[in-house]
């Protein structure tokens, strides 16, 4: 869970909901001109004048959306962020603030929420978001988080899903694919230990997941001796 198998861990129950909360957002900066009022009140206040609101939301359960067993908590906070702003984006409004909510059982320490704060943060001031409120609470089994992302634009700017023509051109950027295909190395490495930790060899681990039909083929000439003695003709 944690990257640094060493080092000390503490307790939430040392510090409380709400000094919980104050620790992990201490580091969360205000840039936003549409912020009025942000953490320390019972909500935020935000005036985004003229303009209007596109509001988007997220939840990410363990065990469905994600898996600690390969996912660092750093990378997950930052994951978390860019899928909520990527969907601001891509109603052509421009993302502003974000609200964060987690419930974590008693097996995360302190320590694994900075974490997943870290890079909570860091996404936060590369996109230019304000975090601005959320939640947290316990939960009887693994962890959730909820992401809310707030943006603006003209009205005349919002794109819909339902706005697409006729002869329209559809762009599509990035890898197509490679986030799937980063999830099945992932995967299959995680097989790979579980395989190790069950005291299976390296044999028997590339015979169950099929390595050895890549890395040493082998040619049917059996079979295909047999069918020919039968009469069969093999193409």
């Amino acid at each position: 869970m944690l990257e640094n198998k060493d080092q000390s861990r503490t307790s939430l129950s040392q510090l409380g909901e709400f000094g919980l909360i104050e620790h992990l957002t201490k580091n969360f900066t205000i840039n936003q001109e549409s912020t009025l009022k942000s953490i320390g009140d019972d909500g935020a206040v935000l005036n985004f004048g003229d303009k209007k609101a596109v509001i988007s939301t997220d939840l990410l359960v363990e065990g469905v959306h994600f898996d600690l067993a390969y996912m660092p908590l750093k990378h997950l906070g930052y994951k978390a962020v860019v899928a909520n702003v990527s969907d601001i984006c891509a109603m052509n409004a421009t993302p502003t603030q974000i609200t964060v909510s987690v419930a974590v059982s008693n097996r995360f320490p302190l320590e694994a929420l900075e974490e997943l704060f870290d890079g909570i943060t860091l996404a936060s001031k590369i996109y230019n978001v304000d975090v601005i409120g959320g939640d947290t609470t316990s939960s009887q089994k693994g962890l959730i988080i909820s992401i809310t992302a707030i943006g603006e634009a003209n009205s005349e700017d919002i794109v819909y899903r339902n706005g697409a023509k006729e002869n329209d051109l559809l762009v599509v950027s990035g890898d197509i694919g490679a986030a799937y295909m980063g999830l099945q190395v992932l995967e299959r490495e995680k097989q790979v230990f579980q395989l190790l930790a069950e005291g299976n060899t390296e044999k028997e681990i590339a015979e169950t997941l099929n390595i050895s039909q890549q890395m040493v083929s082998k040619c049917k000439v059996k079979a295909w001796k047999k069918l020919v003695s039968e009469g069969s003709k093999i193409a």
